[in-house]
C-alpha cells in the first residue's frame, strides 16, 4: 500500500516512514494546502489543517493520507506548542490525534503572537534555518530529549493504530 504524507517536510515524512515501516506500507511525501493559516493558532485550526491535508493526499488518488500539522494554543497560562495529525481513508474515514504540549517561554511567545511564525522566531532564536525541519520548537526546548520527528511519530502511532483498531 502506498501512503502519503501531505508535505514534503523531512521531519513528518521520516516519522511516518519509521512508524509504517513494519507494515511494509510505501510512504510518499506530496505537497498539499492545509487551507489554514500558516501558523495555526488553536487546536481546532491546527486539527483542521491536519485533517485537510490527509483528505488532500486521498483526493490525490492515495489509499490513506496523513497529515501532521504543527500550531500554537493561547492559554491563561501562556503559548504552548501543539501539535495534530489526521488518517484518511480512500472511503472517507477519518482518525484524529494530538500530541504532547509545552508551554513556549515568553521570548518565544510574544513575537508569534505579533503574527510572526514560530518556524521563523525558533530559526532567529537558534541561528539555524532549518528548525521546523529538524528537532523543532519541541527539540530545542527539551534539550532533546522530544523532537518534532518523535513527536510527529508518537501521533501517527496513534492513528495507525486507531485505523488498525477499526479495521478488524
Amino acid at each position: 500500500m502506498i501512503v502519503a504524507v501531505g508535505s514534503k517536510n523531512p521531519a513528518k515524512v521520516q516519522a511516518v516512514e519509521a512508524v509504517v515501516e513494519t507494515l511494509n506500507w510505501q510512504v510518499d511525501g506530496i505537497k498539499v494546502p492545509s487551507h489554514v493559516s500558516a501558523q495555526p493558532f488553536s487546536d481546532a485550526e491546527t486539527r483542521k489543517g491536519a485533517v485537510n491535508r490527509a483528505k488532500a493526499c486521498v483526493d490525490s488518488g492515495f489509499e490513506i493520507g496523513i497529515g501532521l500539522e504543527g500550531g500554537v494554543v493561547d492559554t491563561t497560562d501562556g503559548l504552548f506548542l501543539c501539535n495534530w495529525g489526521a488518517l484518511v481513508t480512500n472511503e472517507q474515514n477519518t482518525y484524529v490525534a494530538s500530541g504532547a504540549k509545552i508551554l513556549l517561554p515568553k521570548e518565544i511567545s510574544e513575537p508569534v503572537r505579533s503574527g510572526i511564525e514560530l518556524g521563523d522566531v525558533m530559526a532567529e532564536y537558534t541561528n539555524k534555518k532549518d528548525v521546523r525541519t529538524q528537532e523543532g520548537a519541541i527539540g530545542v526546548f527539551t534539550d532533546g530529549w522530544i523532537t518534532r520527528g518523535d513527536m510527529f511519530a508518537h501521533i501517527v502511532r496513534l492513528l495507525v493504530g486507531q485505523y488498525q483498531y477499526y479495521q478488524k
